[in-house]
């Protein structure tokens, strides 16, 4: 009998043999998951880009705010791009917007009770953007909206929530992640799942597999 220890088996990315480098211009967690869960292999870098300026330039030009998404997603994949000749740059951005107010993620547990108290009732848009470049060039770009329908949310749940929720909610807009307990607070959403997330996913896939980044 042999003593020989077996060699577990591990997947591979679903990526071609040959494929070009890909880049995912973004510090955020949950698009790296996305794309790291789907199988690609990818590197990640974040972004030098003052989001907040760029967001109160454009809304006082009177720009949309998935206009201003779309210009963001742009703006960080061509910062990054410059680093990676040749590389296919995948910038995205993400927007929550609700009667005309632009939200940012909370800087802490206050500001995302407020957050939550603001949208308490009412239904927001999540105006998501995500672009692809190459040696200075956009490639492609993709935009979605989600609508989502938040209950009514008494100030004692919205205390019990972010204390069972934990800090996570501090690294996305409107104080939750729909994938997680942030399911609690909504009565509707309309939509693609991975635009709640940040990132449209399966038009990314379709443009990666026609550029042979990922099998067809």
């Amino acid at each position: 009998m042999s003593n020989a220890t077996a060699v577990p088996q591990v997947s591979a990315p679903l990526m071609a043999p040959e494929a070009p480098v890909l880049v995912l211009a973004s510090a955020s967690t949950a698009r790296r998951k996305v794309l790291a869960a789907a199988g690609l292999r990818f590197e990640a870098e974040a972004a030098a880009v003052d989001e907040t300026a760029v967001k109160e330039s454009l809304k006082a030009e009177g720009a949309t705010a998935l206009q201003a998404a779309e210009t963001l997603a742009e703006l960080k994949a061509q910062r990054v791009a410059v680093k990676y000749p040749g590389a296919l740059v995948i910038g995205a951005d993400q927007i929550l917007s609700c009667n005309d107010v632009w939200f940012d993620k909370p800087p802490d547990g206050d500001h995302a009770a407020a957050h939550l108290r603001a949208l308490s009732g009412k239904t927001h848009e999540l105006n998501t953007a995500v672009c692809a470049v190459r040696n200075g060039a956009r490639a492609w770009h993709h935009n979605a909206v989600a609508r989502l329908t938040m209950r009514a949310l008494s100030n004692t749940f919205i205390a019990a929530y972010l204390e069972a929720a934990g800090p996570e909610v501090l690294t996305s807009v409107g104080a939750y992640q729909l994938e997680g307990q942030g399911a609690q607070l909504f009565t509707a959403v309309e939509g693609d799942f991975f635009t709640v997330l940040g990132l449209p996913l399966l038009p990314l896939l379709d443009f990666l597999r026609a550029n042979k980044v990922v099998p067809s």
